[in-house]
């Protein structure tokens, strides 16, 4: 397949490309930019029809790479295209499709262990992602408060973790009051769940950076043990020790 050449930042395809570098831009053209040196090629392997272009430098260092026809080539000059490498990479990037995040049934009991997160830092949810995918999390319900799962920074933190999760849109925090539960929740001040006895199957709420949980969620919370040297942890790492601790009493009990 030939290469197609955009030199213009007036562009139509260039313009909406250059929009999609926060969560209205991405909402709004439901499409995403992926780049890495290690992400673009697993992504270009394992989900090649989530992709539609691949853009590259007119010096770019893919000439040898087999593409599928559905995914067509651009070439941009060096400046157009690091207006799109918010990473630096240098490297070619893929162009993919938002997937269709339906809304989360919160009525029917939850399977597995479901992450109800309210991160709006895409970092921080770009690095949860990552640990939800490790730990065998069957589905991640996004409250409107989070960030957009496919920003390119949350991408960046994922490492393609958002690609193999199953991903839902949640509705605000006074509705988790009427989820089927069992519904747990992280909270400094929670019991200490190292003696937790985790259940196979519930809802494990996240709430968000600084402003933690409201208090009117009425739910069980959960607290991570630590010295005490520190007010707080984290909490993307405060997830991931949780989400370690429900895996590793998951595997221990054959479940």
């Amino acid at each position: 397949m030939s290469w197609r050449v955009i030199e213009s930042a007036q562009n139509p395809t260039f313009k909406l490309w250059d929009g999609l570098q926060d969560g209205r831009g991405i909402r709004k053209a439901g499409q995403f930019i992926l780049a890495g040196r290690k992400t673009v090629p697993e992504a270009l392997s394992r989900w090649p029809g989530r992709f539609t272009a691949l853009i590259a430098t007119e010096e770019g260092e893919v000439a040898d790479w087999t593409l599928p026809p559905h995914i067509h080539r651009y070439r941009l000059p060096k400046p157009l295209f690091d207006r799109l490498d918010l990473s630096g990479t240098g490297f070619p990037l893929l162009v993919g499709t938002v997937p269709d995040m339906p809304a989360a049934d919160l009525s029917a009991p939850p399977r597995g262990l479901e992450l109800v997160c309210a991160l709006s830092d895409p970092s921080n949810l770009g690095a949860l992602l990552r640990s939800a995918a490790a730990f065998g999390v069957t589905r991640v319900v996004l409250l409107e408060e989070a960030a957009h799962p496919f920003h390119p920074r949350c991408l960046r933190a994922a490492s393609n973790a958002v690609f193999s999760l199953d991903l839902v849109k949640g509705p605000r925090w006074e509705a988790l009051n009427d989820a089927a539960g069992p519904v747990l929740a992280l909270d400094a001040g929670g019991e200490d769940m190292a003696a937790f006895p985790w259940p196979r199957d519930l809802r494990l709420v996240l709430g968000e950076e600084g402003k933690g949980l409201p208090a009117s969620l009425s739910v069980r919370r959960l607290s991570v043990p630590t010295t005490g040297a520190v007010e707080s942890l984290n909490a993307t790492v405060a997830a991931s020790l949780a989400l370690f601790s429900w895996f590793t009493a998951t595997i221990n009990a054959g479940r």
